[in-house]
């Protein structure tokens, strides 16, 4: 299964005080690619493969966050760091029964998270559907430090707190893939 950029999304979310009030902070991009090998006989043998998710393509409701997060805070202009890859290492707490069409698992996702070069160990709390034999879709979400990646983010004017977690998220569909 390959996912369809068309129908996926992934978000970011941190919560700031803009102008006295908290406000919640999204960013979101289409731009994301990666193939998964379903064992619906045996889940726990299912196989994820690197996610990658073109950073220099977020944006949010507002052009100047969406600048200076490009620029300043993940330095997007640098090759290197154009994107940001999930390498999945191993599934955790997922059902060993078959599953089939209709059916919804739910599993956690351990792997390795690389932001601007820096790699930490995450995990995300995933959940997917089965939809047809040729179309999955699915959840996951993970909180993180940025401080972690060595991010650095300076409020701007009339921003008076920035939270130090954030959390991303991916929604996704997957379409079957021919083997060639």
């Amino acid at each position: 299964y390959r996912i369809a950029q068309d129908e996926s999304e992934v978000r970011f979310h941190i919560n700031e005080i803009l102008i006295g009030n908290p406000t919640e902070v999204i960013g979101a991009t289409k731009q994301v690619a990666g193939d998964f090998i379903v064992n619906f006989s045996d889940p726990p043998a299912s196989q994820l493969g690197e996610i990658a998710i073109n950073a220099r393509t977020l944006k949010t409701d507002n052009e100047f966050r969406d600048q200076s997060i490009r620029g300043q805070i993940l330095q997007t202009g640098v090759a290197e760091n154009e994107f940001i890859r999930f390498v999945p290492t191993e599934l955790t707490s997922i059902a060993t029964d078959p599953v089939g069409v209709g059916e919804t698992v739910t599993f956690d996702i351990v792997g390795n998270l690389t932001i601007k070069g820096t790699t930490n160990l995450v995990t995300f709390n995933a959940s997917v559907t089965i939809e047809s034999e040729d179309r999955i879709s699915g959840t996951a979400s993970t909180t993180i430090l940025y401080a972690d990646y060595g991010i650095n983010i300076e409020a701007p004017p009339n921003v008076s707190g920035i939270e130090d977690t954030v959390i991303l998220e991916i929604d996704f569909v997957a379409l079957r893939v021919d083997e060639d």
